[in-house]
């Protein structure tokens, strides 16, 4: 369904991508992963064939989408990030409104269907400005189907809305994609990372790595121990200097330490010992398994990016 070939994408003197190669196969929800200027609007700009790349090609179903970018219209449906709606009409009319610009003609029975998957038919008379922030999401994902694309990019779709919305939001994507619609989402969310089919991790402009979440979860080696424990900063300094610790990385008040490989099967009492030794109160210290935030951590943490950061 899409197809990046060493693309680069500047604005100015900013490099939004460097060589970003990869490809969203027909029927799967693919991930584009990482923190604000990583380069996931950009990428999902080109998709939409807004903006060109400065070099390297971009396919869409197999189409250019800025030279065939009329001929793609019907085949992608787009969610931006900003609420893109019309305030002053209401959700029945901005569904036909939308409907209408996609020259989908006969929409009432499509109308129907989407109101009542979004829970929208008690709201259906009320202006959009006057919906909540889910509603409003839920609207706009109503809007961006309503001429049944086979391919539907969303820019960061959860982003601001509250947990119940977007668990609703999720159940949502979740039936368009049994239906067989093809889902391209960014998101800085890596919990929502996990429901993807395959997820590409994005950093400065550059993919760190392209696969499934339980592929790249099982490419970090050694075990993953989650410690809680006070004063937080000292405890981490004293973890980092355990033997059979290959990387520590703190995440709020959590510390994850990742074992070595060869790590001892009484590791974990070697590293509470250690903590109470050096006079710290531990409150909690589990095992815990890999997560997409531990390996992203580690990608971005790599000798091979820190050189690269040097070089530019």
């Amino acid at each position: 369904m899409i197809a990046f070939d060493r693309v680069e994408k500047r604005y100015g003197a900013t490099v939004a991508l460097r060589g970003l190669s990869m490809s969203v196969n027909r029927g799967e929800m693919f991930g584009l992963i990482g923190p604000d200027g990583a380069g996931k609007t950009t990428t999902i700009r080109l998709a939409c064939g807004l903006v060109k790349p400065d070099v390297g090609t971009v396919r869409v179903t197999g189409r250019d989408p800025v030279r065939e970018h009329r001929t793609i219209t019907g085949a992608v449906g787009y969610l931006s990030q900003r609420f893109s709606l019309y305030g002053d009409l209401s959700v029945d009319e901005n569904l036909a409104f939308f409907a209408e610009i996609h020259d989908v003609s006969d929409y009432r029975s499509r109308r129907e269907r989407l109101l009542e998957i979004t829970h929208l038919v008690p709201f259906r008379a009320y202006l959009a400005d006057k919906l909540s922030g889910g509603m409003k999401k839920k609207l706009a994902l109503a809007c961006t189907l309503i001429h049944e694309p086979a391919l539907l990019i969303l820019d960061e779709p959860t982003t601001g809305v509250d947990p119940v919305s977007r668990r609703e939001f999720w159940k949502l994507l979740s039936e368009f994609l049994s239906h067989g619609i093809t889902i391209v989402m960014s998101t800085p969310y890596l919990d929502e990372a996990e429901r993807c089919s395959r997820v590409a991790l994005l950093h400065e402009g550059q993919a760190l790595a392209i696969d499934t979440p339980a592929a790249l979860r099982s490419s970090l080696p050694g075990r993953v121990i989650e410690i809680l424990a006070e004063p937080h900063d000292r405890a981490t300094a004293v973890l980092t200097r355990a033997a059979r610790v290959d990387d520590v990385q703190t995440f709020g008040e959590r510390v994850h330490v990742r074992l070595s490989p060869d790590a001892l099967s009484d590791e974990v009492d070697r590293l509470r010992a250690a903590l109470r030794d050096a006079g710290i109160r531990e409150a909690s210290l589990r095992g815990v398994p890999t997560s997409l935030e531990d390996v992203f951590i580690a990608r971005i943490s790599s000798p091979s990016i820190a050189e690269k950061r040097r070089e530019r």
